[in-house]
């Protein structure tokens, strides 16, 4: 996976730059091998989530982020009940594991609950590492990013028909102050949140998502990848959101 910006004067057989505007484009590129989408479910509500956040977090300083591992975290709100609202947490996130559930990835509903490459995986419930990638070449994917219009274009080994691409936008060090609840005192500390996610799906294999606006002061990644009916990853690109070249707050 890389991700670069494009100027028009340079042309270079791995990166090239574009001048458009006073914008230039990000592109988000991965070719060949996929790297493994990781998603955790978790909830600012649940007092057993703390520790796989921590150690979702912890993929943050691995030199394998971005190019062979794209973690996600998404907060769900069927915790709230309990007496802490999820201020992260999205009914269409509850609704992405049932449908796992319902396709035969998982087992079940819960937090914490990890997929790796849409599969589920309890091995963090043994203390085992994550397992070992073994996806094969998916082709390639290229995400372009100007101001906040993201374009998508998918580029096929094998022949595919209806695909769905899905775009993330992910949130970093972001604390909370829980004040009720199972985690009641606790400060909470969240990477790769995702804020906003968004999916289509095409024949063409080609998509395009206008974004919300973000807040400048904060960093943000993007993540991008194409599923099948089955929700498997085919192929996944992901990185830091330059806020050079992306509208913000």
């Amino acid at each position: 996976m890389t991700y670069f910006i494009r100027f028009s004067f340079i042309s270079l057989s791995s990166l090239f730059f574009t001048l458009n505007d006073s914008y230039a484009e990000q592109v988000f590129l991965h070719e060949g091998k996929p790297a493994q989408l990781i998603e955790l479910y978790t909830s600012e509500g649940c007092s057993s989530c703390p520790p796989a956040d921590h150690y979702l977090a912890s993929l943050l300083t691995s030199p394998r982020l971005w190019k062979e591992r794209v973690p996600l975290a998404f907060h769900v709100d069927y915790w709230d009940y309990l007496g802490w609202k999820d201020p992260f947490a999205q009914s269409q996130f509850k609704e992405r594991q049932y449908r796992y559930q319902r396709n035969g990835n998982t087992s079940g509903v819960y937090t914490p609950g990890w997929l790796v490459n849409g599969k589920e995986w309890r091995g963090f419930f043994q203390h085992k590492a994550i397992p070992q990638n073994t996806a094969i070449n998916g082709g390639k994917l290229q995400a372009t990013l100007k101001n906040n219009l993201l374009g998508i274009r998918y580029h096929a080994l094998t022949k595919h028909n209806n695909l769905t691409a899905h775009a993330a936008v992910l949130g970093f060090d972001i604390n909370s102050q829980i004040e009720a609840g199972e985690n009641k005192g606790r400060e909470l500390n969240h990477q790769f949140v995702v804020l906003h996610k968004f999916s289509k799906t095409s024949e063409l294999h080609e998509w395009t998502f206008k974004l919300p606006l973000l807040q400048e002061d904060k960093r943000h990644a993007l993540a991008v990848w194409i599923t099948s009916s089955n929700l498997l990853p085919i192929q996944v690109t992901a990185g830091w959101i330059n806020p050079q070249h992306y509208y913000v707050k």
